[in-house]
């Protein structure tokens, strides 16, 4: 099988491209790199069945040539990170609904597959846990700036789902709860590996708000377990299935638990949102999903546990920053 990833020099992107080339398929990426970095797919290069393109899937003539030679496409290509959805509305805007519209677009010319990942964001301020596919999406106001990016995911999805009711594009969406794991950075305002490298280098462990918010994190091969199972399977079409752990736990258990584990020194100190993005910033109070109906399609459970999880991105962060010459605070 030739499988099509954008946004596949990215830290879930990666890790897909990975396992499907262990899987014997020929495997093609395009990244810009605005998020994603070529030392993701260093070790992947030397691959026979691997190629990549560094350019934007805004590039028609290029993915109208990768769409055409590809049986499936993982669009993963999107404005990531809270940091960088507050700082860049627009490209946030643009990216995600234009990428979107040119991945599906192609793929109807000659009915190609495709995954959308979406993300959690999208059932924005609703409060009634756990989250299900069918639940009511309740977004936030235009001028608060975080909801722009749960707003043009939404429209990816009603664009998908159109594309295969319209179209009969063979379209599915998958929405991303929380996935951790090796490779992830925190320059856009990732928790965890923000957490680790703090607690690492000795810096102040910071927890934004009072630290009560709760979250559910995925290990990254959960998450391509459930990306590569959800795209095999022909029951899946025209629907959406939240991706992710239903394990939940808060801010500031998830910040003990890493200072504890690293044998940091650090302080824990709150930060206000205010102070961390900008004035009115809002936040959802606990984010968790019901994956029953993934389950259901294909068997999922998560198996890697938030200990194992953990443990695999403090080992990655500690190999980091020794090789970019940082000093670590804890043996």
């Amino acid at each position: 099988m030739k499988v099509l990833i954008t946004g596949g020099a990215g830290f879930i992107g990666s890790h897909l491209a990975e396992r499907h080339l262990n899987l014997g398929d020929e495997v093609c990426i395009v990244d810009d790199l605005s998020t994603g970095s070529v030392a993701n797919i260093q070790h992947l290069k030397i691959h026979p069945e691997f190629t990549y393109h560094i350019d934007t899937v805004t590039n028609t003539r290029l993915m109208t040539e990768l769409v055409d030679l590809c049986d499936v496409v993982y669009h993963l290509a999107a404005a990531v990170g809270v940091r960088l959805i507050v700082d860049s509305p627009v490209r946030t805007i643009e990216t995600n609904i234009r990428g979107t519209e040119i991945v599906l677009s192609l793929a109807a010319k000659k009915l190609k597959r495709v995954l959308i990942t979406s993300t959690s964001e999208v059932y924005g301020k609703g409060d009634r846990v756990p989250f299900r596919e069918d639940d009511d999406l309740l977004m936030g106001p235009p001028n608060k700036g975080r909801w722009s990016y749960a707003c043009s995911k939404a429209i990816d999805e009603f664009l998908a789902i159109a594309y295969w009711k319209e179209k009969r594009v063979p379209t599915v969406i998958a929405r991303l709860f929380n996935t951790v794991g090796p490779r992830q950075i925190g320059r856009y305002g990732m928790v965890v590996p923000n957490l680790v490298a703090q607690a690492l280098t000795g810096n102040d462990i910071t927890v934004f708000g009072d630290g009560a918010q709760s979250r559910c994190f995925t290990h990254v091969n959960d998450t391509v377990d459930a990306l590569v199972g959800i795209m095999a399977h022909p029951d899946a079409n025209g629907e959406v299935y939240n991706v992710g752990s239903d394990h939940e736990i808060t801010i500031i258990d998830l910040a003990t638990r890493i200072k504890r584990m690293t044998g940091s020194d650090s302080k824990i100190v709150f930060v206000s949102y205010g102070k961390a993005y900008e004035e009115g910033f809002e936040d959802v109070r606990r984010r968790v999903p019901d994956i029953s109906k993934l389950a259901g399609l294909i068997g999922y459970r998560p198996r890697v546990s938030l200990e194992e999880t953990l443990e695999s991105i403090i080992a990655d962060q500690r190999a980091c920053l020794r090789e970019h010459g940082v000093a670590i605070a804890v043996r």
